[in-house]
Parts: C-alpha cells; sequence; structure tokens
C-alpha cells in the first residue's frame, strides 16, 4: 500500500516524514518538492508519477499533505485516506496549518503511527482515537477496556455507555450547485453536489431510519439521485433491498451521506454576467435575480467575480443589496450579501483599470463562484421524509430536520 507520508510547508519545507515501508529513502521527499512544489504552475494534476514512485497529494491551507506509493495502489482509497488526516487534523486541533503542525508534531506522529499499520490504513474514527491518542485539550474518561472494545467491537464509531439528558438529532441537507451557462443566459449543464450531516446526541446504542424522496422509492415521482456514498455506519444491505437508510450514529457531528443529482434542477439563483474588455479597462455588469420563493431568503452571499491579474485599481457601484470590494491577493471583486429576499434581484458594476504589459497575456475568464446559505431549499428537490429514533430505553427524543 502506502510507503511514505509526507507534511511540507509552502515553501517546500518537510514538516512531518513518516516512512512505512523499505522500498523508498527519506530523500524521496526531495523529489517530490522540486518537481511538484518548485513547479507548482506547471501542475495540474494530484497523481504525479516519477520513475516507479507514484506521489499522490492535496493542498490545505499552507500546507502539502503527500502519500507516497511504488505499487500500483486505489488512488481513490488513497486521497480518502489524505482527507480523513486532513480532518483528523482539524478535529484535534481546531485547525491544521503549519503552525499547528509544528505545535503538535509529536501527537501528529502519533497519529500517523495509529491510522497506518505498514501502509494500509486503519482505524480512523475521531471518536474512536481520542479515546486512547490524548493530549491536554483530548483528554479521556473511559477506561482501557472499553477502549479496546469499542476500537476492535463491531460498532468501532461508538461506544455503549453515552448518556444525555436531553436526546436530540439535527440533519442538514447541503448542497453545491455547478452550472454552466452560455454567454445569452442558457443553462448547458447543471449537476448538483449534495451531502447529509447529521448531529447525533443521543444516548445508549439507538436505531435510527432514515427516509428520502427517492425516485426508486417514490414510484419514480421522486429525485432521482446517483452514486451514493455512506458512513460506514449505514447498513448498505437495508438501503439495497427498500432503499431505507439504516444505522447506529456516531456521537456527535459527521457526514451521514453524499450523492449527486444531474435531472431537475431548481436553479436558486440567475447570474447574468456581462464583461466587455477594452483596452487597459475591462467593464463588469453583474445581475443576480433571487429565484425561491419570497418566503425564503439567502444569507451569507459572497459572490466572487475573478479580474485579470494585472488589475491595478477598481471602481464598484452596488445597486441593491451587499457591499464589494476588490482583493489584489486573489484577483477577484468580492461581492457579499448579507441577506436576499427571494424573488429579489441586485446588480453590481465595476470598471477595472489593468497595468501595462510588455507581453499581453490572455485571460482565461475563471467563473463566478457564488457561496451562500438558503434554508429549507433544496436545488435537486431532495427532502427528508422521516426520521425515527428506536432504542430499548424507549425515550423521547427530538429530530430537526433543515
Amino acid at each position: 500500500m502506502l510507503s511514505a507520508v509526507f507534511i511540507y510547508n509552502q515553501k517546500g519545507e518537510v514538516l512531518i516524514s513518516r516512512l512505512y515501508r523499505h522500498d523508498v529513502k527519506r530523500s524521496v521527499a526531495d523529489v517530490f518538492r522540486v518537481h511538484v512544489i518548485a513547479s507548482v504552475g506547471a501542475v495540474r494534476s494530484p497523481v504525479t508519477t516519477l520513475g516507479s514512485t507514484t506521489f499522490f497529494h492535496i493542498r490545505y491551507d499552507n500546507l502539502w499533505i503527500c502519500a507516497v506509493a511504488r505499487h500500483n495502489v486505489n488512488a481513490a482509497l488513497v486521497f480518502e485516506f489524505l482527507y480523513r488526516v486532513l480532518g483528523l487534523g482539524v478535529s484535534y486541533f481546531g485547525r491544521f496549518d503549519e503552525s499547528a503542525v509544528k505545535s503538535n508534531f509529536v501527537l501528529v506522529y502519533e497519529l500517523l503511527d495509529e491510522v497506518l499499520d505498514f501502509g494500509y490504513p486503519q482505524n480512523m474514527e475521531v471518536d474512536t482515537l481520542k479515546l486512547y491518542v490524548t493530549t491536554e485539550s483530548v483528554r479521556s474518561r473511559v477506561e482501557a477496556p472499553q477502549i479496546t472494545m469499542q476500537a476492535t467491537g463491531a460498532t468501532t464509531w461508538r461506544r455503549q455507555d453515552i448518556s444525555y439528558k436531553k436526546n436530540e438529532a439535527f440533519v442538514d441537507v447541503i448542497e453545491a450547485v455547478n452550472l454552466l451557462v452560455s454567454a445569452k443566459g442558457t443553462v448547458l449543464r447543471s449537476d448538483v453536489q449534495g451531502q447529509i450531516v447529521m448531529r447525533s446526541f443521543l444516548s445508549g446504542m439507538p436505531e435510527c431510519k432514515f427516509g428520502l424522496n427517492d425516485k426508486l422509492q417514490m414510484d419514480h415521482a421522486g429525485v432521482d439521485i446517483a452514486d451514493c456514498q455512506f458512513h460506514q455506519c449505514v447498513r448498505l444491505g437495508k438501503f439495497d433491498v427498500d432503499r431505507t437508510i439504516s444505522f447506529i450514529p456516531p456521537d456527535g457531528e459527521f457526514e451521514l451521506m453524499r450523492y449527486r443529482a444531474a435531472d431537475n434542477i431548481n436553479l436558486p439563483f440567475k447570474v447574468l454576467p456581462v464583461v466587455r474588455e477594452r483596452g487597459r479597462t475591462v467593464e463588469y455588469e453583474v445581475l443576480i435575480k433571487a429565484n425561491f420563493s419570497a418566503k425564503l431568503c439567502a444569507t451569507n452571499m459572497v459572490v466572487t467575480v475573478p479580474t485579470p491579474p494585472s488589475a491595478t485599481t477598481c471602481r464598484i457601484k452596488v445597486s441593491g443589496a451587499g457591499k464589494a470590494k476588490y482583493d489584489p491577493e486573489g484577483n477577484a471583486l468580492v461581492w457579499r450579501i448579507s441577506r436576499l429576499q427571494g424573488l429579489q434581484e441586485t446588480s453590481l458594476t465595476a470598471v477595472v483599470d489593468l497595468a501595462p504589459m510588455a507581453k499581453p497575456v490572455v485571460w482565461s475568464r475563471p467563473p463566478i463562484s457564488l457561496d451562500f446559505q438558503v434554508l429549507m431549499f433544496t436545488a435537486s428537490g431532495l427532502l427528508v421524509r422521516f426520521l425515527k429514533v428506536f432504542e430499548k430505553s424507549n425515550y423521547h427524543s427530538v429530530k430537526w430536520v433543515r
């Protein structure tokens, strides 16, 4: 499987170096730094093969997290492992950047020793690891036999002695819309990448059942969801039989499932951009219309409009909601809207001045991105039909879905 794991800072300095097999040497870290980090502008793939060595990497904040393999390994499994390592760092330290790694490098090494054995991934459940890989901020109050039972038992993601005075379960449906629109405003391609996040504060070992308006379950009247990926607690056999999601949830927050939908997408916004390049200036006109019901509202909207790298100054005017400013480091106009009611519209106009260049560079015109929250609205139309909690003590539980 994996031969080594390295963590670099953005300058290419090795912060963490852990070798798991004897088929690579410590000097392989320099190969990745020279061919990938030093030539970051030319690197487009997260997988780089040099000779018989393959490097898998992800970037987060000011870190490069790299896994090294000498054999033909499952790339999807490697990236799942890298993102799990990232999640462990965020869970343990609150943030996972260069300063967090330097301040806790002993704990990082201990975690890497626990989650990989001779290059093969092991138990990576955060709650289980926190029982025996502890710090001053993460302390375990569980006895050693209970730790062993949870780490090696059938339900490694949850222990049995959890108790709450108030039993609650929160379910959030979070979706990201990928949209390709022509210059005339025609939708060329659209799809939704969604996830269902659950926060469980339930006592004992509850059995949860979860139902969606899936097309196969609703006699072709529901939503056609595809590429479903579930948390390991979900019983896949029951889902294949009756499309019911049955599981014993981990304690706290976790991602229950991911999905994709490509048909009958309800676009929450209509964005009409007009960009004109006139010599050493670029003119922008961006109109945003909310397509959802007037009873709903979008909050915490952030509209990012890319600008050419040679931009120097910018004159911006907003007609409607929000405030905008030019971000020179990100080469973008950042338009923040705290609240936009349904069926309303707002617009932005801007003139960007460009610096003179000896050799003009063609601007690729990257896409405009929107980040927002609209409660009780899903672009795919996915709805949670029911959430039931069963526990042998028959306690009353409160369920929240949004």
